[in-house]
């Protein structure tokens, strides 16, 4: 069948996007799905700091390429031996296709499955294949999805289903967002009842974390950015306190509002110097959690003797280190009893065609999470 899709060629381009217009909207061809895949129709994509990145070549990936990642969709059919899906479910996408076999899913951590994060670096879906082509060039998926596409074929490992009361341009940013956000707080940072937590990055990811750590009854949340807008956004969301990590004495002044420094820092910034930060304002005996995304060759320092001599804890977290199929569900019953008001996240909703005016936005700081709506 026929598609259209958001097509990157090279990365690179030069800025304005508007200008250089990296992303070409073009009709593909889709094949069917095979077994065990799915024909999604999409419904929205959230536009991420991790497409940018390959558009400007942060996180190179082999092009041409079929943009998108953070999406929500209805199932159109269903390849031969696919039996947990039918036509008309709601679904939300995962990027990273879990096999289910391998060390790190058999021990209950899909965000780091070997086999989807292959499939994912080649450009295939989880069994190798490709289903995007124009004319008898092969184009390569995006993490397995493919998002900013009006039609996808992808794994059934890459889907979670949904309730179909909820609403799926809001639904999109579970799939991206809300996970890597909202995870890295409950799962990766584990942050209890009353303590206190910082978010360094304050995307649409992290202001996502922010409201994760609202959720679990954080006792003082303190939002860093450089961006004084988002601050301001940051506190109506429900933050104690916003700091700009440039000022002087911003770290004398985290640590004089949390007592010491916070049991909690998640950075989600994707910079050194924000982890760094992130780093400086925990306390003796607490947590930093990156979940950003920094340039391959990026290099950080810290005091290593701080690890020992005060029992830090200095720790990665990928997808925000969830079980999608256990806390998609989750995240989702927590939005809709308003415990999670990611809709507050977002700014913009785009059209299919105005993706480079998207892209240029998000690179020059002017959006927190847009989304493309499909008919």
């Amino acid at each position: 069948m026929k598609t259209k899709i958001s097509l990157l060629r090279k990365m690179g381009a030069e800025r304005p996007y508007t200008e250089s217009k990296p992303l070409e909207i073009v009709e593909a061809d889709l094949d069917d799905p095979g077994p065990g895949e799915l024909l999604i129709k999409m419904a929205a994509a959230g536009l991420c700091h991790s497409d940018l990145s390959v558009i400007n070549g942060d996180r190179p990936r082999d092009t041409p390429v079929a943009l998108g990642h953070e999406a929500s969709g209805v199932v159109e059919a269903v390849g031969p031996g696919v039996t947990r899906f039918a036509p008309g479910d709601h679904v939300v996408m995962v990027f990273i296709a879990s096999c289910g076999h391998c060390v790190p899913c058999a021990e209950g951590r899909p965000a780091l499955c070997e086999p989807g994060a292959a499939a994912g670096a080649k450009g295939t879906l989880l069994n190798g294949d490709k289903r995007i082509h124009i004319g008898d060039e092969v184009v390569n998926h995006h993490v397995g999805v493919s998002a900013f596409s009006t039609y996808a074929v992808m794994s059934e490992n890459s889907v979670v289903k949904i309730p179909k009361d909820i609403p799926l341009d809001k639904a999109a940013l579970l799939g991206c967002a809300v996970l890597t956000g909202v995870g890295a707080v409950l799962n990766s940072g584990d942050l209890k009842m009353g303590q206190s937590c910082a978010i360094v990055g304050l995307g649409g990811v992290g202001l996502a974390a922010l409201l994760g750590a609202k959720a679990a009854g954080a006792r003082t949340v303190v939002a860093v950015d450089l961006s004084e807008s988002k601050r301001v956004h940051a506190i109506e969301l429900g933050a104690d306190y916003a700091i700009d990590p440039r000022d002087e004495d911003a770290v004398a002044k985290v640590k004089e509002w949390t007592g010491g420094g916070v049991d909690l820092a998640v950075e989600l910034a994707g910079a050194v110097p924000a982890l760094e930060f992130a780093y400086k304002i925990t306390r003796r005996g607490g947590s930093t959690v990156t979940a950003g995304l920094p340039h391959p060759e990026a290099k950080m320092s810290f005091p290593a003797v701080s690890l020992t001599a005060e029992e830090r804890v200095l720790k990665g977290s990928y997808v925000g280190s969830c079980v999608p199929v256990r806390d998609i569900p989750r995240f989702a019953q927590m939005m809709q009893a308003g415990q999670l008001p990611i809709e507050k996240l977002m700014t913009h909703r785009l059209t299919l065609d105005e993706i480079n005016e998207g892209f240029e936005r998000l690179a020059a700081g002017d959006a927190i999470r847009q989304v493309v709506v499909f008919d």
